[in-house]
C-alpha cells in the first residue's frame, strides 16, 4: 500500500501555534486528511466555485467551532486535554470531546484545565451533561467540579451526569469520591441556593463494576458505551468504547498495555491511547531519577515503543498518542519511538486537535478557537430565583437554614451604597417594562 507520512512542525494557525502534527495519510477510499482529505487533493472531486462573498462551504483547513453541521452519519472528537499531570497553558489534562450526528455529546475524562478547552468550544451547556471517567487521577477527573459549577452558571440547567468505576473497596470508587467533591463544595453551593436557577447543581452519579469486560454502561438513542478494565496504579481504572451508527470510538484513559484494550478496541474508527513521555525526555525535561523514569515511563504508563505495538495488533483506521507534553523538541521523540513498531495511521494529539469521522474517511484539523468566551446560548430559559431551593439544600446538605444567610455579625458590616445602586434597579424597570423592587425595600 503505498503511504504519505506527514508530520507538521511549528505549524501556525490562526494565531495558534500547533507543536507537532503527526498523521499518516492512506492513499486508499479511507483517505485520513491532514488539513484537508487526500481525496480531494488527489481527485480534485467535488471542488466548489471560488466567490468573494459566498464562503461558508469552502473547505477549510481549521475548525471553527460552531461553524460547520455535523451529518447525520458523521462523528466529530475534540481533544480538550493532552497533556500531564501538571497542567500548562499550552495542555491540559485529559479530556475528549464526542458529539454524534444524532445530536448527542460525550466527554470522555475531564482533566484538570480541560473546562477552559470545553468553554472554548461555546457548546451550550445543557448538551454537554455526560462525562465518563476512566479513573481517579486529578488528571483525569480534576476539572469536574469546574464543569459542574461552571456549566450551570453558564445555563445548564439539567443534571451532569457522570459514569465512572468502582473500586476495590468503596472509599476507591467513583461514588465515594464524588460524594466528598460535593461535601467539598458545600460552602459554594450553600451561597448560590436561592440566588439563580439551582436546576443544575445537581449531580447523578453512575458506579460500574470495573472488572466488567465489554459491558455496557450506557445505551440510549441508539449510542452504546462499553467498559473493560485498564491497569493503572490500583485496581479500579476502565476504559471505553462508543459504538453508534457503525462507528466506533476506544478511549483508553490511563492504562499499561492489557489484554482487554487489544481484544475489544478492535474494529475502531479512531483508538486513543495513553502514549507517556519518551524515558530519556522524563530524565532531561522532568527531572526524574533514571530509577523512577524507567518505572513511571514503561511499567505506570505506555511508553511510546509499547503504544505502537498496541496500535499494529488493533489497527485502527486512526491512533491517536496523548498524555505527554507535545514540543518540537520531545514529540520527534516519541513520534519516532512510535513508528519502531507501528507504521499505520497516526496522531499525536494536541489540545484542541478535531477529527471529523466518517465511513468514508477522517480528517484531522486543528481548531481556532476564542478564549475570551461568554455564556454560550441556552438550550432552555432559566428559572427565576427561588428560596425553596435554600430550603431544600440545607435539608440535602445538613447545614442550618441560618447559616446560609448573612449573621447579625456580616449584617453590621455592610456599607451604603445604595444611592449607586437603586438606580441600576429603575434602569432595568424601565429598560424591561417590569418592576424590579429594591432589596432594601422588601
Amino acid at each position: 500500500m503505498k503511504t504519505q507520512h506527514a508530520i507538521i512542525l511549528g505549524v501556525l494557525v490562526g494565531g495558534l501555534s500547533v507543536a507537532l502534527l503527526s498523521a499518516l495519510q492512506h492513499e486508499t477510499s479511507q483517505n485520513v486528511g491532514i488539513f484537508g482529505t487526500a481525496q480531494a487533493q488527489e481527485t480534485g472531486k467535488d471542488e466548489l466555485e471560488v466567490s468573494p462573498t459566498m464562503v461558508r462551504n469552502r473547505p477549510r483547513d481549521v475548525y471553527y467551532p460552531n461553524s460547520e453541521d455535523l451529518a447525520a452519519d458523521e462523528m466529530r472528537v475534540v481533544a480538550c486535554g493532552t497533556g500531564m499531570p501538571t497542567t500548562r497553558a499550552a495542555q491540559a489534562a485529559a479530556c475528549f470531546l464526542v458529539e454524534l450526528g444524532n445530536g448527542d455529546k460525550f466527554l470522555f475524562d475531564i482533566g484538570s484545565g480541560s473546562a477552559e478547552r470545553i468553554s472554548s468550544l461555546q457548546i451550550p451547556y445543557n448538551y454537554l451533561d455526560k462525562v465518563f471517567i476512566g479513573h481517579l487521577h486529578t488528571d483525569h477527573f480534576g476539572a469536574l467540579h469546574d464543569l459542574f459549577i461552571g456549566g450551570a452558571l453558564m445555563g445548564r440547567n439539567v443534571p451532569l451526569r457522570v459514569w465512572g468505576p468502582s473500586g476495590p473497596v468503596e472509599e476507591l470508587g467513583t461514588a465515594y469520591a464524588i460524594e466528598h467533591m460535593q461535601k467539598m463544595l458545600t460552602w459554594d453551593l450553600s451561597g448560590r441556593a436561592g440566588l439563580i436557577d439551582f436546576r443544575g447543581f445537581t449531580m447523578e452519579v453512575n458506579e460500574f463494576d470495573y472488572r466488567g469486560e465489554n459491558e455496557i454502561v450506557y445505551e440510549e438513542n441508539g449510542v452504546v458505551i462499553r467498559s473493560f478494565p485498564a491497569i493503572h496504579s490500583l485496581d479500579g481504572p476502565v476504559s471505553y468504547s462508543l459504538e453508534w451508527n457503525n462507528l466506533k470510538f476506544v478511549f483508553s484513559s490511563d492504562s499499561y498495555p492489557n489484554k482487554w484494550f487489544i481484544e475489544y478496541a478492535k474494529d475502531a474508527d479512531i483508538a486513543i491511547h495513553e502514549c507517556f513521555v519518551a524515558v530519556p525526555d522524563l530524565v532531561a525535561k522532568m527531572n526524574f531519577t533514571p530509577e523512577s523514569a524507567l518505572l513511571v515511563g514503561t511499567q505506570v504508563h505506555t511508553a511510546p515503543e509499547a503504544f505502537g505495538k498496541i496500535m499494529n495488533e488493533v489497527k485502527p483506521r486512526i491512533a491517536v498518542a496523548y498524555h505527554f507534553f507535545n514540543d518540537f523538541d520531545t514529540s520527534t521523540n516519541v513520534y519516532e519511538r512510535i513508528r519502531q513498531t507501528y507504521d499505520g495511521p497516526l496522531s499525536l494529539a494536541d489540545d484542541f486537535m478535531v477529527w471529523n469521522v466518517t465511513k468514508d474517511e477522517i480528517t484531522v484539523r486543528m481548531a481556532v478557537t476564542e478564549e475570551r468566551t461568554w455564556a454560550p446560548p441556552s438550550a432552555a430559559p432559566a428559572e427565576l430565583p427561588n428560596d425553596e431551593d435554600r430550603v431544600a439544600y440545607s435539608e440535602k446538605s445538613g447545614v442550618p437554614i441560618e447559616a446560609m444567610r448573612y449573621s447579625d455579625f456580616t449584617n453590621s458590616g455592610f456599607w451604603d451604597v445604595d444611592d449607586v445602586l437603586r438606580p441600576i434597579y429603575e434602569e432595568a424597570s424601565e429598560v424591561l417594562g417590569k418592576e424590579f423592587t429594591y432589596p432594601a425595600d422588601n
